[in-house]
């Protein structure tokens, strides 16, 4: 993707729990079912469009659908104000807010608080052919809310000029951090800097180690297992001695991926949006010299956290027919491969990532299949701000070392607990 919708794709893209049951509280929703056969113009909401995707999709469907135009109501690029402005709007019971875009960690929330349409009976769209990770992103107490338009997954960068075979596993990746010492670059790094990114690499630290943030009931957190401690211990040792360089502690997407262009780093783990830029960027001294690979586990391909976008129904919105037609439109095969080679978003209807034209114009397209298959599914609960601010609170205090792992996450559990 590219990095201003990276604001509001990766930057909150977040740790895998799955709080489903929980019921929020805030104000009265909509009547969903109010204009589901009513038809005619509506708005569509979404963060700031730098990629140009979004306009010309707009340009097609309106001249095909001239009595049922689409309006494009554009966002800023920051995460967090276009989550507030989707509030407000809900709030205000606005009906100008029609089609919104929505990440997948406020899912749960919209949908609790009764701001979003079900997808069900004459709402109801086909998901069969989209990946089935993107489809838990979109559903919330087993009913569907959205659909899902955009998915995200992660990525291991390598200079493949210095290391011919990708480590698949963290204890290999570690062993090759010789070879970047031998160069004169630093080894590894990722997102660490105090926001969302961090809690995503931790939480794909801990998931890739066998550990996990919550148990299988998905609202118990478990971060007091021997599993979990070793994979934050990992994040920490590797900070200790310097596999991990010291200026990542600043570290968001774009510091990264500015490193590793600039050739100041062996490994990245990063988003697909950096593929594209590494190699054209005029910057940029690896465009011949990177390849991919999943992110590493403890024995094999790590665990990614899924990212995206999904695309829902304002339970106000007059138009619900038209707003319908929208989505399928959204998740049609022709719109899902230009926001693939437009916007290197990644899609989600999954005979796309084996598509030999699409393949060749984005080599990347069957490993990130392969890290959004093995994926933590996103969060749905309502009480998400305040489970990823204990777990960036309590492992960035481990990773500067005024915190042990063991206290961290001892203090991480009982925050997370008290959250829900």
């Amino acid at each position: 993707m590219k990095k201003m919708r990276l604001a509001s794709v990766a930057g909150v893209a977040i740790v895998g729990l799955a709080l489903a049951g929980c019921s929020g509280g805030g104000s009265s929703g909509g009547d969903a079912s109010s204009g589901q056969d009513s038809r005619g113009p509506i708005t569509y909401v979404q963060g700031k469009d730098n990629s140009n995707v979004v306009r010309p999709l707009l340009d097609k469907w309106n001249a095909a659908h001239p009595d049922e135009k689409v309006t494009f109501k554009e966002q800023s690029d920051q995460a967090d104000q276009q989550h507030d402005d989707l509030v407000q709007h809900f709030q205000a019971k606005d009906s100008g807010y029609d089609v919104v875009d929505v990440d997948v960690v406020w899912t749960a929330e919209f949908a609790a608080k009764g701001w979003l349409t079900p997808l069900t009976d004459k709402m109801a769209v086909d998901t069969s052919k989209l990946l089935p990770a993107t489809v838990k992103t979109a559903t919330y107490n087993n009913t569907l809310y959205a659909a899902p338009q955009t998915s995200d997954g992660a990525l291991l960068y390598y200079r493949s000029d210095l290391v011919k075979t990708p480590p698949t596993t963290w204890s290999e990746m570690m062993a090759d951090c010789d070879i970047a010492k031998q160069a004169g670059i630093g080894c590894y790094a990722g997102q660490f800097a105090k926001y969302e990114g961090l809690t995503v690499n931790v939480s794909e630290a801990i998931n890739g180690a066998g550990g996990s943030v919550l148990d299988k009931d998905g609202k118990t957190p478990t971060l007091t297992t021997s599993d979990a401690a070793k994979g934050l211990q990992n994040l920490v040792d590797a900070f200790k001695d310097g596999n991990i360089p010291a200026e990542a502690i600043t570290y968001q997407e774009e510091q990264g991926r500015t490193a590793f262009e600039s050739g100041k780093l062996l490994f990245l783990r990063n988003w697909p949006y950096v593929y594209n830029l590494a190699k054209t960027d005029g910057s940029s001294t690896v465009k011949d010299t990177f390849a991919i690979a999943p992110i590493p586990g403890a024995t094999g391909v790590g665990a990614s956290t899924l990212g995206g976008h999904n695309a829902a129904i304002s339970a106000y919105s007059k138009h619900k027919a038209t707003a319908h037609d929208f989505l399928e439109f959204l998740e049609s095969n022709e719109t899902q491969s230009f926001f693939a080679t437009q916007g290197s978003l990644a899609p989600v209807v999954e005979s796309l990532y084996d598509d030999p034209t699409l393949v060749e114009k984005l080599p990347y397209l069957p490993v990130l299949k392969t890290s959004i298959q093995s994926a933590v599914p996103r969060p749905v609960t309502p009480f998400y701000p305040a489970v990823t601010k204990a777990i960036q609170d309590n492992s960035y205090a481990a990773l500067k070392g005024d915190k042990t792992v063991d206290q961290a996450l001892k203090d991480m559990q009982a925050a997370v607990k008290s959250a829900g």
